[in-house]
């Protein structure tokens, strides 16, 4: 099984697409969709959520993937549910550069600071990284600079943040479910 977080813009058609491509690794992909707006809710839903979502499946092994925004959920979401997840071009700050476009901002910083202390280091080697060299919105030199030390990083030369397609980092992707 395959959660897929979509980003700040959920209703974009590339997250059908990229749902459609996963399917490549694991035919049984879900969407779990958030309201993006509202941080300390979202956290809750997105723990509910995906712990329902893991106890209806027999799969000894499922991921969690999200891109940007989606990325952040992911890595917190899969480390509080105990899976492994996929970062793609994560936002790693939305309190900082997602003023005005989310209520409440501040949330997310109040959720890092009452997230477990060096989490990442607790949940090294539990998360996967891929990062677009060509991302518009990102500073994914600084996304690597801070989570190199606790994950494996893949970088992609072709894509932009939004990630239209995932072929190349398929066969990537599959290998990190497995093992």
């Amino acid at each position: 099984m395959i959660l897929y977080l979509h980003g700040f813009d959920a209703t974009s058609p590339g997250n059908h697409d990229k749902m459609r491509q996963l399917q490549f690794i694991d035919d049984d992909v879900r969407l779990v969709s958030y309201s993006t707006l509202h941080p300390k809710n979202d956290m809750q839903y997105l723990l509910n959520e995906v712990s329902k979502q893991i106890a209806s499946s027999e799969d000894k092994s499922p991921l969690i993937i999200g891109v940007g925004l989606g990325g952040y959920w992911a890595e917190r979401i899969g480390f509080l549910n105990g899976i492994k997840s996929v970062l793609i071009n994560p936002n790693l700050l939305p309190q900082d550069n997602m003023v005005g476009q989310i209520d409440r901002p501040e949330e997310y910083a109040d959720i890092a600071n009452k997230c477990v202390k060096d989490f990442r280091a607790l949940n090294s080697g539990k998360a996967l990284c891929i990062l677009a060299r060509q991302d518009d919105v990102n500073d994914n030199a600084n996304v690597e600079s801070t989570l190199k030390d606790y994950y494996s990083i893949e970088w992609d030369e072709e894509q932009q943040h939004k990630f239209v397609s995932l072929a190349s980092q398929l066969q990537c992707i599959k290998a990190f479910k497995a093992n």
